[in-house]
Order: C-alpha cells, then structure tokens, then sequence
C-alpha cells in the first residue's frame, strides 16, 4: 500500500492542476459536449478519490498489505484489541486527514443540497406572488417584467420554466419555442444535479483549480447540450436571435442570484458570447471514435484509484 498511497498522491496533484488547465483550455469540448462533461465529472470523482486513498493508504501501511487488512487492523486498534503505537504518529496523522476530508466532501454536498432547496423554495414562493400561469403552455409561469427573461425552476413534479411579460413581447412565436425547448432540455436532462455537485465540490474545495475550472466548464457545456436539443426542431437563425434577444435584456431580475442558488445556471455575457460564436461559425462535431475514446478515458481515469483501493496486493 505504500506506493499505492505515493501513486495516488502523484494522481490527486495531476488531476488538482495541469489536467483540468489543459481542458479548461481545450477547443474540443464543444464539438463533444456529452463526452467532456463525461470527463469533467471523472476528473473530480477520481481526484477525490486519489486524494482520500492516498491518505488512507499511507495510514493503513504498518497494518497490512491491502485495504482490507489494514481497514480490520485499525478496527482492532479502535475497538482496543490492539495498541494505537502499532500505527504510528505519521500513519494516524493521515488516517485523520483521510476521515476529516471525507466528511468535509459529504457535509458540504449535504449542505448545498440543503441551500439550494431552501433557496427553491424561497424563489418558488416568491413566484407564486408575482407570477401567473401560462394558459396555453402547461408548467410555464409569466411574470411581470420588461426585461427579457427566461430560466427553469427544478423540483420534480412541480418544475416550472419562467418567462417575463418583455420576453414574449420580444420574441416571435418560433424564437419563444426555441428558448422554451432549451430551458425544458435542462429539466428533462437534471442539469441542475450536475450544476449541484460541482457547486458543492467547489464550496469544498475553493482553492483547488479542478473545482473552479469544472464548475465553469460544466456550466458552459449545459448550455451547449440544451441549444443542441432546441436545434433539433428550430433553425439556427431562430436560435441565435433568440439567445442574442434574450441576452440584451438591460436588468435582470431582482431575484436573479435566487435563480443561481436554487441551481440553474445564468448566462453571463462569455458563455453567451461562446454559444453564439459556435452556432454562428460551427466547427464539425468530433467523430465517434474520438468520442468514444475520450468516454473511455474518463471510465478508465476513475477506475484507477478504484483498482488501487481495492485490489489486494496491486502496485504495493
């Protein structure tokens, strides 16, 4: 286990920095949407994995040759069969961090959850004050405001998308399907779950450069995969206007960071200047097999501290 845990550590650092730089920076994503966001998400599960198994390997060292042993040896240290000084200053010192970081990650998922619920619900009976139903439209709510405006509210069975009174007036009956059909894309496809656990990772980890990053990326990404759907059944034209009206609203509304928190990403102008420029000059989509590879990369990135944690006797 001990050059299993250096192996692992050696994986976490690689994955906290140069990998998602390089990505962040990468032009084929967006030719890819589905396989990057693939990606993305492999690259936080297996950097969070390499940096608890890399502790948790070290700490295990002096009690046995695989996770399992060890994991029965420190039972028996905790239940008192065995002596704490078989461990060793080092060995428990990281055996803590291991424990300590794994409960930060989960609380911290726990709470963001709980925040952006409450937020929900705040901004869901905010809506019910100011809106009112779309009679021709089933699950849309219209409120009344001159800026163009247009997000989706999560919540099972009672998710809803919003319009404001100015988008409908400024929008064509195709251009208002188009933005309709982008907005229902990220409930049909829980964007917001996605939008979720990055939002946690990076309230866990704030300074590691893989949250940041994939907290952008994935956020950039959603909005690719959604206009990909609305393009299934409109035209490019329309979907550019559309996003292009959309975005020249001049105020946003008041409870715009409510929006944020209960979990669906707003536009901010990079990310509407990067969807516009990708529709205006596409570039071809990967091909299948790059595609494929990159999908295979991602499984294979996370099998690894997998493999290492729980094969007995691999790389020790």
């Amino acid at each position: 286990m001990f050059w299993s845990s250096w192996f692992l550590a050696g994986l976490a650092v690689t994955l906290a920095w140069p990998v998602p730089v390089l990505l962040s920076r990468a032009q084929w994503p967006a030719r890819a949407p589905f396989p990057a966001m693939v990606l993305w998400q492999s690259i936080a599960l297996a950097g969070g994995l390499s940096m608890i198994g890399a502790m948790l390997c070290y700490g295990i060292v002096p009690l046995g040759d695989n996770l399992a042993a060890g994991l029965h040896g420190l039972l028996r240290i905790v239940t008192g069969r065995e002596s704490l000084d078989n461990l060793g200053l080092l060995h428990a010192f990281a055996l803590s961090a291991a424990a300590l970081l794994s409960v930060h990650l989960v609380f911290t998922l726990w709470l963001t959850y709980f925040r952006i619920n409450r937020q929900r619900r705040r901004h869901r009976d905010l809506l019910n004050l100011l809106s009112s139903p779309a009679g021709d439209r089933p699950d849309t709510l219209v409120i009344n405001h001159e800026a163009p405006v247009a997000y989706c509210l999560p919540g099972g069975s009672r998710s809803v998308t919003v319009l404001s009174d100015g988008l409908m007036t400024l929008l064509s009956p195709e251009e208002l399907r188009a933005v309709l059909l982008h907005e229902q894309t990220h409930l049909a496809q829980r964007h917001h779950l996605l939008l979720w656990a990055f939002a946690a990772w990076r309230s866990a980890l704030p300074w590691l450069p893989t949250s940041r990053l994939a907290q952008r990326a994935v956020s950039s990404l959603i909005e690719i995969m959604a206009d990909d759907v609305a393009l299934r059944s409109v035209g490019k034209s329309t979907l550019v206007t559309a996003i292009a009206l959309v975005a020249s609203g001049p105020a946003r509304l008041p409870a715009a960071s409510l929006v944020d928190a209960a979990g669906h990403h707003i536009d901010t102008p990079e990310t509407t200047s990067a969807r516009l420029g990708r529709l205006l000059t596409p570039a071809p989509p990967l091909g299948p097999g790059l595609q494929a590879a990159v999908v295979a990369a991602a499984l294979l990135l996370l099998a690894v501290p997998t493999a290492l944690l729980l094969v007995p006797g691999l790389f020790s």
